[in-house]
C-alpha cells in the first residue's frame, strides 16, 4: 500500500475514551486504519474558575473577542462535564461534533485529493411485509418482517432475502446484512428516505432480537436520536443515524434541499426523482414497477420480478446520489466536518466553522453570536401579465459575494480581519476550476471540476448569508444591508438601460432580469456588451438564456417556453398544495398560451367538469396534498387542550394508520357536507381509504373551485369563461 502521506481520508470517529480513529484510502481502493490522540476544547471567558479544574490546560487569546481563553483538556469525561454544567451560562462556546473539533485541530479534511468515483459507495434499500391487509408495514408488529435487504456497491449487487417467515430467518437475515457492511467496507450508505424508513425500520427489528446495529467501523455499532431539519420553510422530523466511520446519505433530503431553488419536482419518491434526473427513461421502459401494495405478494408468486424491481430500487438511489452527491462531497473537502453533517447542517454553520479554524490557529479571542437585525432585500419585480416573445435572460455573476469584494471591508467582529481574504481566496479556486472544467476534454475531469467550482461557489454565496444569520459569531446585518443595497441599485439600474434600449423588463429578481428583447432577440452579445460598460469592473453581467416565449403570471410567477422545454416557476403555479386537476389543467393553459401545445384548455376544463360531475374523476386528482408543519401528536394535544386553530391535514393524519411526523407529506379529499358541518377539517378524509360508495368526494365543492380557476385564468383565455357550465350540457 501507498504512503500514507499520499492517501486520503475518507472516515473519522472520536470515541468515547477520547482517541480519533481515522480510516485512509488510496487510489486503488484500499483502506487502512490509524488512531490519534486527540484533546477537546473550548473558547471561554476570562474566569478564575478555570485555573481550578484539574486536566485542563487554559491559554489566553489575543484580540477583542469575549471568548478570550481556550480550554484544552487531557480526558473527554472532563471536557463532557465542564461543558455540561457551563452550556447554558454563556460561559463558553464550543463545537458540538467532536469530528469537526479534531479536522479543525489537525487543520485536516476528509477525501483530500479523492475523485468522487474512488469514494466507496454502498446503496442500500429494504422491502418488507405487513400482516394487516391493505395496512402500512410496521416495525413493531411481530409479522411484519424484512423480507429482503438490497446491497450495491460498486459493481457489487447483492438481494439478502428472508428464507422463511420465521424468527430465526428474520435474525439471520440482519445478521448477514452486517457482516456484509463490515465486508464491503463503505465510506458511504446512501438510501432514498434511509433515515426514516430502511435503517429506522432495520433497527428496531434488529433491536427486537437482540442485535445490535454493528455497521459502524472500528467494531463499532450505529446510534440513532430524534431530530430535525429545515428545509426552506418547513421542518422535517426524522430518526438520525450516525454511523462511526461512515457517512449516512439520505437522497430524499437532498432532493428536497436541490428543489428549493429549482422548485421543479413536482414529487420527492424515488420513481419519480430518478425520471426527472434521467436515471430512468420517462416511459420508464427499463424499470420494473411493482404497486406498493403488491409487493409482498410478489415476493411469494414472482420472486424474480420481485428481486428486480428491488435492484432497480439501487440503480436508482446510486443514480440520484450520482447527480447530488458530488457538490457535497467537495465541500466536504473544503470544510472541516463530515460528509453527513456537511449534507444536513446549513451553509452558514459551515461558514462559521472555517472562521472558528482561522481563529484557533491564530490564537485569536472569538465573539459572542448576536442577533441579527432585519434590513430589506434584493429588488424584486413584475413588470408585466400575459404572454411576450423574443425573450432574453441576464443576471449577474455571483452579485452578492462581487458587492462585498468591491467594497472590501471585514465584518466589524471579524478583528483577525479574515472575511475578505478568505473570501477572495475561495473565489480564486471557483474560477480556476471553472476554467479547468472548460478546457479539459476528459468528461470525468469536467465533471470532477465541475463539481469544485459548484461547490465553491455555493461557498462563497454563503459569506453574504453568513452576514445576516442571526448565531453566526462574525455576523454584521450592517455590511449586509449595504450589499442588498448596492445589489438593488445595480439591478434598477439595469431596469432602466434595457428600457432605453427598446426592450421591455418583465421580471427582475435580486440579480437577475428578463427582458422582451425585440430586434436584440437575436443579437444578446451586442446588448450584453452595451450593458456591462455600465457596470463596476468587479461586476459582471452573464447571457443566461433566450425564450421563444414567456407567460407573466404575477411576481415570481411565470413560465419559460425556449422552443423545446416549458419551465414553470412559482408556487402560485407549481404548489404542490393544488389540487392535482386544477395543476394539470393550469399547465396546459400555459402550454397552450407559450405555443407549446395545440391542446384546447376550454375543452379540456369541460372534460374534468363532467368527470367530477359524474365521480369518474380518479381520487388521486381532487386529493391535496400538505407537508405537516406540526407533529400530529403535539396537535392532537393542544386542540384536546382547547387550541386553535383546526387543521385539515392534521386531523387526516390522526386518522391514518401510517405513522407520519412533521415535515411528512398528507393526501385527503373533502367529503360531502354532512349536517352541523361547516368547515373543511370536519369533512377531510384520507385518500388512501377513499371508498367510492361509502365515502366519494364532494363533487359540488371541486366544481366550485374549478369555476374559481376559471375566473382566475380568464383574462388570458376568455374561452374558458365562455364554456363554464356546458359539462352540465352532456
Amino acid at each position: 500500500m501507498s504512503d500514507l502521506s499520499t492517501d486520503s481520508l475518507c472516515g473519522v470517529w472520536v470515541s468515547p475514551e477520547g482517541e480519533a480513529h481515522l480510516t485512509w484510502g488510496n487510489s486503488e481502493g484500499e483502506r487502512r486504519h490509524k488512531i490519534r490522540t486527540f484533546k477537546p476544547f473550548v473558547w471561554a471567558r476570562e474566569d478564575e474558575a478555570w485555573s481550578e479544574l484539574e486536566g485542563v490546560a487554559e491559554e489566553s487569546l489575543s484580540g477583542d473577542g469575549e471568548y478570550n481563553r481556550l480550554l484544552r483538556f487531557d480526558s473527554l469525561e472532563t471536557y463532557q462535564e465542564t461543558v455540561k454544567a457551563n452550556s447554558r451560562s454563556g460561559a463558553i462556546d464550543w463545537i458540538r461534533l467532536l469530528e469537526s473539533q479534531f479536522l479543525l485541530q489537525e487543520r485536516l479534511r476528509l477525501f483530500g485529493e479523492m475523485k468522487f468515483s474512488e469514494l466507496r459507495r454502498l446503496q442500500l434499500d429494504i422491502e418488507t411485509a405487513c400482516e394487516v391487509e391493505g395496512g402500512f408495514s410496521n416495525p413493531t408488529r411481530k409479522g411484519d418482517r424484512v423480507l429482503a435487504i438490497g446491497l450495491r456497491c460498486g459493481e457489487v449487487v447483492e438481494t439478502l432475502v428472508l428464507e422463511e417467515r420465521t424468527d430465526a430467518a428474520e435474525r439471520s437475515l440482519l445478521k448477514q446484512m452486517a457482516e456484509r457492511i463490515q465486508s464491503l467496507d463503505p465510506d458511504v450508505i446512501e438510501g432514498h428516505n434511509i433515515f426514516k424508513f430502511d435503517l429506522d425500520y432495520l433497527r428496531r427489528r434488529a433491536k427486537r432480537f437482540k442485535l445490535a446495529p454493528a455497521w459502524g467501523r472500528y467494531g463499532q455499532d450505529a446510534k440513532f436520536r430524534n431530530t430535525r431539519i429545515r428545509v426552506a420553510e418547513r421542518m422535517i422530523d426524522y430518526p438520525r443515524c450516525d454511523i462511526p466511520g461512515r457517512a449516512v446519505v439520505d437522497t430524499y433530503l437532498l432532493v428536497q434541499i436541490f428543489d428549493i431553488t429549482t422548485r421543479e419536482l413536482m414529487s420527492y419518491g424515488l420513481k419519480d426523482v430518478a425520471r426527472f434526473f434521467g436515471v430512468t427513461s420517462q416511459a420508464g421502459e427499463e424499470r420494473t414497477y411493482i404497486e406498493g401494495a403488491k409487493i409482498q405478494g410478489m415476493f411469494d408468486e414472482d420472486r424474480d420480478t420481485f428481486l428486480d424491481y428491488l435492484r432497480d430500487d439501487l440503480r436508482e438511489t446510486e443514480g440520484v446520489a450520482d447527480r447530488l452527491l458530488p457538490t457535497y462531497f467537495e465541500q466536504a473537502k473544503a470544510f472541516p466536518t463530515t460528509l453527513q453533517e456537511v449534507c444536513l447542517r446549513g451553509s452558514a454553520s459551515k461558514v462559521d466553522l472555517v472562521f472558528q479554524e482561522e481563529y484557533f490557529h491564530a490564537n485569536a479571542a472569538c465573539p459572542v453570536p448576536v442577533a441579527a437585525n432585519t434590513f430589506e432585500g434584493g429588488f424584486t419585480a413584475s413588470f408585466a401579465e400575459g404572454v411576450y416573445e423574443k425573450v432574453l435572460h441576464f443576471d449577474v455573476a455571483s452579485l452578492y459575494p462581487s458587492l462585498l469584494l468591491l467594497i472590501g471591508r471585514n465584518p466589524k467582529r471579524d478583528h483577525l480581519g479574515a472575511f475578505i481574504p478568505m473570501l477572495k481566496r475561495l473565489r480564486e479556486y471557483r474560477l480556476k476550476y471553472k476554467k479547468l472544467a472548460r478546457e479539459t476534454e476528459d468528461p470525468a475531469l469536467a465533471a470532477e471540476f465541475n463539481a469544485r467550482q459548484s461547490s465553491f461557489k455555493i461557498l462563497i454565496n454563503s459569506f453574504y448569508g453568513y452576514l445576516g444569520f442571526s448565531a453566526a459569531r462574525f455576523g454584521d446585518a450592517e455590511l449586509a444591508a449595504e450589499v442588498t443595497a448596492k445589489g438593488r441599485e445595480i439591478l434598477q439600474s439595469l431596469i432602466e438601460f434595457f428600457k432605453m434600449e427598446g426592450c421591455e423588463p418583465l421580471e427582475a429578481d435580486t440579480d437577475g432580469i428578463y427582458v422582451s428583447a425585440g430586434e436584440f432577440f437575436d443579437h444578446a452579445d451586442v446588448l450584453l456588451a452595451k450593458a456591462q460598460r455600465g457596470l463596476p469592473q468587479e461586476i459582471e453581467l452573464e447571457y443566461d438564456g433566450k425564450y421563444e416565449s414567456v407567460f407573466c403570471y404575477k411576481a415570481k410567477n411565470y413560465a419559460l417556453f425556449d422552443g423545446e422545454k416549458v419551465t414553470i416557476r412559482g408556487s402560485a403555479l407549481r404548489s404542490r398544495g393544488i389540487e392535482p386537476y386544477l395543476k394539470d389543467l393550469t399547465w396546459k393553459l400555459i402550454y397552450s398560451l407559450l405555443g407549446a401545445s395545440e391542446e384546447d384548455p376550454a375543452r379540456l376544463a369541460e372534460e374534468v367538469e363532467r368527470k367530477i360531475r359524474e365521480q369518474r374523476l380518479d381520487v388521486s386528482e381532487v386529493a391535496k396534498s400538505e407537508v405537516l408543519s406540526q407533529n400530529p401528536d403535539a396537535y392532537k394535544k393542544k386542540i384536546d387542550a382547547g387550541g386553535k386553530p383546526r387543521r385539515a391535514s392534521l386531523e387526516v393524519a390522526l386518522k391514518m394508520e401510517k405513522a407520519v411526523g412533521m415535515g411528512d407529506r398528507v393526501s385527503y379529499y373533502i367529503l360531502p357536507k354532512k349536517k352541523g358541518q361547516s368547515t373543511n377539517w370536519q369533512r377531510a378524509y384520507p385518500a388512501d381509504d377513499y371508498d367510492p360508495e361509502n365515502a366519494p368526494y364532494d363533487a359540488d365543492f371541486y366544481l366550485k373551485k374549478l369555476e374559481e380557476w376559471r375566473e382566475r385564468y380568464a383574462q388570458f383565455c376568455p374561452a374558458l369563461k365562455e364554456t363554464a357550465g356546458q359539462g352540465e350540457l352532456f
